[in-house]
């Protein structure tokens, strides 16, 4: 077992080296890594192969049906997560799988149900051929592409009832939420690595904990590091302290520069190698028009001041993930008067649940992914004579969606659960092949394989919003779906059987009726 655990400092200008130290162990028994009060985004990064399957709940004979799986699971809090940890996925839990060639008819939904309870939201899965959808990709021969893809909304307390997450409390030892959580395994590779990262420390005094190795055959590496002023546009900076328990008796400092797939939205003062990068103050909120009706409208908003394309090569993109019970209409996308009234560039990918006419209930799969090209005040602005200079106005950005025919339920209203999409700038990188040499590099998202390998994604961060109660407003939008009552459709259903009796009443009036009266008639014509 190989762990790797990476703090990288928030507060750069409070931290100094006496925060962390080694130690021998009172028992002899290996070194301990300790830190104190260090504030910081961190990654535990666990690696195992197969033989040592036995200490997860994953089993090799679940792992032996797939040619690559990839498990994403994202949490539905906003966290503003430091570089390299910025790349993002709709909350929720997120599956990529490829079968394997030697696996006959492999059942992806009796191991998602072995492995997260569903016992708090019900998993819609029937079997993984008919519940999944294929994955667009610019090519068959990308690699970071698997040919199908799973979704389902999961929230955190459904997260924290499987096993999976009992597991990796017991491992990792930490007390808070988690950002996001990452399980990979391929064939090729034979291992079995865990990721979590957690965007802060569970209370306001920073991480304050000691890290030792629990085998004698294991390795844990140990970085403390700093995003540092760089002026390569995409190159990520690091420096700070690294070591290798076991082998080193205080950490060594380093400093390190690699290219990244996904970087960090900045400020343009950030490129200046005297000044600490600081991320950019763009934000984006999601929302729903009210009241909804059977075509809801998604709205996303950004402020017009800081929406300005970090690259002339930029353009800004929207990934939505939506449940089988709401669809897009891709034939509404094709007007390009109605795209300019929402602020849209292009529908750029369909894929999923897409049958315009379907219940939801005879929808197999679990819903759609869809990737928008959006327009922003600079691309705007482009299409005039003169650019003119940002408004410090909302941009809105407008998606219409639609809702199925839900089955019926107990209560009169349903409700949906629409996750937030991720919005992020796509750029060109000329150093695209060199971003697997990043230690942090995070495939398998869904949307990689609609770009070619030269591309580097810039995300901009979901607003941190405060509701009622105070609390952070979830990345999910909830709303309330109409359905036929169960428990008063037994007086519908007699409310019917009466208009159809009466209906056949007037009915046969109409027809008897007037035919008894024209004979009367024409016998009391005959008399006279």
């Amino acid at each position: 077992m190989k762990q790797r655990i990476t703090y990288v400092v928030t507060e750069p200008e409070s931290f100094t080296p006496e925060q962390i130290s080694v130690q021998k162990r009172k028992n002899g028994n290996g070194d301990t890594f300790t830190l104190k009060g260090v504030h910081a985004a961190k990654e535990h990064r666990i690696t195992l192969g197969l033989d040592e399957l036995s200490q997860a709940p994953i089993n090799i004979e679940v792992l032996k049906k797939w040619h690559e799986l990839h498990i994403r699971w994202a949490s539905d809090f906003p966290d503003s997560v430091t570089a390299p940890f910025t790349s993002r996925v709709s909350p929720g839990l997120h599956i990529f799988f490829t079968p394997s060639t030697e696996a006959k008819n492999p059942d992806l939904c009796r191991d998602i149900r072995s492995l997260f309870s569903d016992t708090y939201s019900p998993i819609k899965c029937t079997t993984s051929h008919e519940t999944a959808i294929k994955i667009p990709m610019l090519s068959e021969r990308f690699s970071m592409s698997t040919a199908l893809q799973y979704y389902s909304p999961f929230s955190e307390d459904d997260w924290d009832a499987s096993k999976i997450a009992e597991w990796f409390q017991n491992m990792t030892g930490a007390d808070s939420s988690a950002s996001y959580i990452d399980i990979d395994y391929d064939a090729i590779s034979q291992a079995v690595i865990f990721t979590v990262v957690w965007s802060h420390a569970p209370n306001k005094k920073g991480w304050t904990e000691s890290v030792y190795v629990p085998e004698d055959e294991s390795t844990v590496e140990i970085g403390v590091l700093s995003h540092e002023p760089n002026t390569d546009p995409e190159d990520v900076q690091f420096g700070g302290f690294l070591t290798m328990l076991g082998r080193d008796d205080k950490p060594k400092p380093t400093r390190f520069q690699t290219p990244t797939r996904h970087y960090p939205l900045l400020t343009p003062e950030s490129f200046n190698p005297n000044t600490t990068p600081k991320l950019s103050p763009l934000t984006y909120t999601t929302s729903i028009n009210r009241p909804t009706g059977l075509h809801p409208t998604l709205t996303l908003t950004l402020p017009s001041e800081h929406l300005t394309a970090p690259d002339p090569t930029c353009k800004l993109h929207t990934y939505l993930t939506l449940p089988s019970a709401l669809f897009i209409d891709k034939y509404q996308f094709s007007d390009p008067l109605f795209l300019t009234s929402k602020n849209l560039i292009a529908l750029r990918s369909i894929a999923g649940a897409t049958d315009l006419e379907a219940p939801d209930w005879v929808v197999p799969q679990w819903g759609s992914a869809s990737l928008f090209e959006l327009a922003s005040p600079s691309s705007s602005a482009a299409d005039t004579e003169a650019s003119a200079p940002p408004s410090s106005g909302d941009w809105n950005v407008s998606i219409p969606l639609h809702l199925r025919y839900l089955p019926a339920s107990p209560t009169p209203h349903t409700p949906i659960s629409i996750p937030w999409p991720v919005v992020f700038w796509v750029c060109r990188a000329d150093e695209g092949e060199k971003h697997s040499l990043n230690p942090f590099d995070r495939k398998h998202l869904g949307y990689e394989a609609l770009f070619g390998p030269k591309t580097r994604f810039m995300h901009v961060q979901p607003a941190r919003e405060r509701g009622a109660d105070e609390e952070y407003k979830r990345l999910v939008e909830t709303i309330d779906v109409p359905v036929l009552d169960t428990q008063k459709a037994g007086m519908v259903e007699m409310g019917t059987v009466g208009v159809v009796v009466l209906a056949f009443l007037g009915l046969c009036w109409v027809l008897f009726g007037k035919v008894g009266g024209k004979e009367a008639a024409d016998k009391m014509k005959k008399k006279q």
